[in-house]
């Protein structure tokens, strides 16, 4: 008999919505469709959460910085601690993931376990932890520090604070709290260890003073593409945030990046790639140019030239906005964002553009690409790197809130659907399930499962 076919559950795609204030735009606080009043307004980002659950969406996403980004004065800027936004957050919601930014160089590793097991608890197996190791020496001079920690040393000290991290969330195992009323035992001590970690940039003793949570431990995510970056992410990360300009850029970094996973013991669909994608939506495509247009027309060139000197660590003040770059310093000189200085250089010398085209270029996305036209042409771009071996899922960045999320959800979600290309409901209750990634096993017992052991007797276990 010829061999039987089985069916297999068809691929499909993962989409984060990474919300940010008025809008990714930076200009998008001056539109008339916007709300940046609102920006400390704990209702307005409810809202935003439900229409993107509203959607299907696997995740809601908000980064981090700690310093003031950019130029207040240009821009709306600041707001909520994400960690603090999202616990509000998940009472209102069930389903969707709730994935914050947390440094790595500026925090400790005990201080972020308990916070993100509290916020998974809190959700009911929602958490996601988007892993930085911050870029910018406005956010060590807030921490007592003249200069920022060199690039390779700071990804050097974030795999310490990811592994103590995982020790932590470790420390206590599933099964670990009795209940026994009748004995007056909460909790089985040879189940709840001290990790004892002494390493290069930290010593923990443990154990964690939250439980083992829903998900073990959070989705882990990363967004640095630099070698560094793409190193850890093979090592630890479970999605990937990445900014791709073209389809054949798209393709070589996640052939590269999928290509590192083997020699981590990993399988390529342990790891998800969404490169970001802002969309800018019309009913027809001129009115979707026309929306584009009219946001570059707001656009305050002071701001977006501050903005290029961060992103190119080069003081770009005073030049002519009509002229080209400057010369920049090579790569390997820059501290900050590697892989997002030379996105911009690169796009920058490809398209032969003057400094005020690109700051019109990078207005809606920084570097992420931007899409301008109907749902239908934003479906198709989005089907084609999935298909072509680009792209795992989105990282969907909305140039204006809240009207470019709700277009997304109710146009482009759609068409999606209608292709088979994404969920119509949610199946499983936890971030991971909406992922298709499995609950870790817990290492600690794995390790001592033959070796009893007790809080007053910890067990060692190398980094």
């Amino acid at each position: 008999m010829p061999p039987v076919d089985h069916p297999t559950t068809p691929r499909r795609l993962h989409l984060n919505a990474f919300l940010m204030n008025a809008g990714h735009h930076d200009a998008a606080w001056r539109h008339p469709r916007t709300q940046p009043e609102r920006i400390t307004d704990l209702r307005y980002f409810q809202q935003l959460a439900q229409t993107a659950e509203r959607g299907r969406l696997d995740s809601i996403f908000f980064a981090d910085g700690l310093a003031l980004w950019g130029k207040v004065r240009h821009n709306a800027l600041g707001g909520f601690e994400p960690l603090t936004l999202l616990s509000a957050l998940a009472a209102v919601t069930e389903h969707i993931g709730l994935i914050a930014t947390v440094s790595t160089t500026f925090n400790e590793p005990f201080h972020t376990a308990r916070k993100f097991a509290s916020l998974d608890h809190i959700s009911g197996g929602r958490a996601g932890w988007n892993i930085v190791t911050s870029g910018t020496v406005n956010e060590a001079r807030n921490f007592g520090q003249d200069e920022h920690l060199e690039h390779r040393l700071r990804y050097a000290r974030a795999r310490e604070f990811v592994e103590v991290a995982t020790k932590l969330w470790d420390s206590w195992e599933d099964d670990a709290i009795l209940l026994d009323r009748e004995r007056g035992v909460y909790a089985d001590t040879g189940r709840v260890r001290e990790i004892s970690h002494r390493g290069a940039y930290f010593g923990v003793q443990g154990p964690l003073n939250v439980p083992r949570s829903p998900q073990g431990h959070p989705l882990l995510v990363q967004a640095g593409s630099s070698e560094d970056g793409k190193e850890f992410a093979a090592e630890y990360a479970e999605a990937v945030f990445t900014a791709q300009q073209t389809l054949a850029d798209a393709q070589s970094f996640y052939k590269d990046l999928k290509s590192r996973l083997a020699r981590h013991g990993r399988s390529e669909n342990e790891l998800k790639v969404l490169p970001g994608i802002c969309p800018v939506i019309g009913s027809t495509e001129a009115e979707a140019q026309a929306l584009d247009r009219e946001l570059t027309g707001l656009q305050v060139p002071e701001y977006g030239l501050a903005q290029l000197s961060g992103m190119l660590g080069t003081d770009l003040t005073g030049l002519p906005l009509d002229g080209p770059l400057p010369e920049l310093p090579e790569e390997r000189d820059i501290n900050g964002n590697k892989s997002r200085f030379t996105l911009v250089a690169e796009l920058a010398r490809r398209d032969g553009l003057t400094l005020r085209e690109l700051i019109a270029r990078l207005g809606g996305g920084r570097g992420h690409r931007v899409v301008v036209g109907t749902p239908e042409q934003i479906a198709d771009q989005l089907q084609e790197w999935f298909s072509q071996g680009a792209a795992d899922g989105f990282n969907i960045m909305p140039p204006h809130l809240p009207g470019g999320l709700e277009d997304f959800v109710d146009h482009v979600v759609p068409i999606l659907q209608r292709r088979g290309l994404f969920r119509t409901e949610y199946t499983g209750r936890t971030l991971r399930d909406h992922y298709g990634l499995p609950r870790p096993a817990n290492r600690t017992a794995n390790r001592t499962a033959n070796r009893p052991a007790t809080a007053a007797t910890p067990t060692r276990h190398a980094p």
